[in-house]
């Protein structure tokens, strides 16, 4: 028995810390793996009188069908969205270290490339934490701690699988974030606005794609990660310049737009780079996030684009005095926005 539970971590003295232990390794073909319960836990939860019991054998076995039902019930395994079908191997008293083990396994019709796990072992106990430990090819992989403020985690495996299942996520998420970011739509509106040839709109986006792409890179990586209360209101400037420019574009002899997205793309690439972390980057598959992400943002964006440069060159075309009204009464809005989001996202820093 020793060994069935050497590489799960010591729970020892008279219950310090509520702690629980999950252990997952992952093969092709299966799930396999322990739960580590303290006793004394597993006894508030059965309405046992005497935790010490539970180092008995004979205890274990006769209280067996309450632990496993703790744990399927308690701990949730989704292997690519699919729960799991938990087999119970043993139920065994671990009286050394004062816990209950339960060993198990589940097989997978394929590899799994994604790994959702949610554990509320003890509820009722604010302070319980379940470390997970996720193994792969005999190595540690992976390690997390679930609590009361987070019961659920995403684990992403070191194969083909996994880095499909990191591409689908965070394209997705890459999309929904430019999708539901007002500031960013307003600022890309912003700069195409005043119009122009298709060549010079394709340089305008390919600008703020560099800068933000440099950015997003860097704090992803945590070479530099700017506070967010300097960044946002940053971007929030970024569009009262866009809109405040655009109404001055046409006195020039040159379009600066592209430098602007430039410029500003390196601020916008930090706000995207917390989002990304916000969502849980799987360090095993840094960079396959950091592109899926990005290459998301860039699908997004490039429908917006699309719509808008299309709108806007239909307006010139059948409406073409009504064009200069938008572009100025549109450059106004832009400012106006940007102005109220930087005032807002300034307070908000200081609170």
């Amino acid at each position: 028995m020793t060994a069935v539970w050497a590489g799960s971590p010591r729970i020892a003295g008279s219950h310090p810390a509520p702690f629980s232990y999950l252990d997952i390794t992952v093969a092709s073909d299966r799930l396999s793996g322990t739960v580590v319960l303290h006793a004394i836990d597993v006894a508030r939860a059965l309405d046992m009188p005497d935790p010490s019991a539970l180092a008995n054998e004979e205890v274990v076995t006769a209280q067996a069908d309450g632990i496993v039902t703790l744990v399927t019930t308690r701990v949730a395994i989704e292997a690519d969205g699919t729960p799991i079908t938990w087999v119970i191997d043993r139920v065994e008293p671990m009286p050394g270290q004062d816990a209950v083990g339960v060993a198990w396994h589940a097989a997978l019709s394929r590899p799994a490339g994604h790994l959702g796990l949610g554990a509320r072992l003890f509820p009722e106990d604010a302070t319980h934490q379940t470390f997970v430990t996720v193994y792969e090819a005999g190595r540690v992989t992976w390690q997390e701690v679930l609590n009361r403020d987070r019961v659920r985690a995403d684990h992403y495996t070191g194969t083909p699988q996994g880095r499909m299942a990191v591409l689908r996520r965070f394209v997705a998420s890459g999309i929904h974030h430019i999708a539901i970011g007002p500031d960013h739509i307003l600022f890309l509106i912003g700069l195409l606005l005043p119009g122009g040839r298709l060549r010079r709109l394709l340089a305008i986006v390919t600008a703020f794609t560099l800068g933000h792409s440099i950015t997003l890179a860097l704090a992803t990586l945590s070479i530099l990660t700017p506070p967010s209360h300097i960044v946002e209101p940053l971007i929030a400037l970024s569009i009262v310049f866009v809109g405040a420019d655009n109404l001055f574009v046409g006195s020039r002899e040159r379009d600066i737009r592209a430098w602007v997205a430039l410029a500003f793309g390196l601020v916008h690439g930090f706000g995207f780079a917390s989002v990304l972390r916000d969502t849980g980057l799987p360090s095993a598959a840094l960079g396959v996030s950091l592109f899926a992400f990005n290459l998301g943002v860039e699908i997004g964006q490039a429908v917006i684009v699309l719509i808008a440069a299309l709108g806007l060159g239909l307006l010139r075309r059948h409406r073409p005095a009504w064009s200069g009204l938008v572009a100025t009464a549109g450059s106004a809005l832009v400012m106006l926005a940007g102005a109220y989001w930087f005032v807002e996202r300034v307070l908000q820093g200081r609170a």
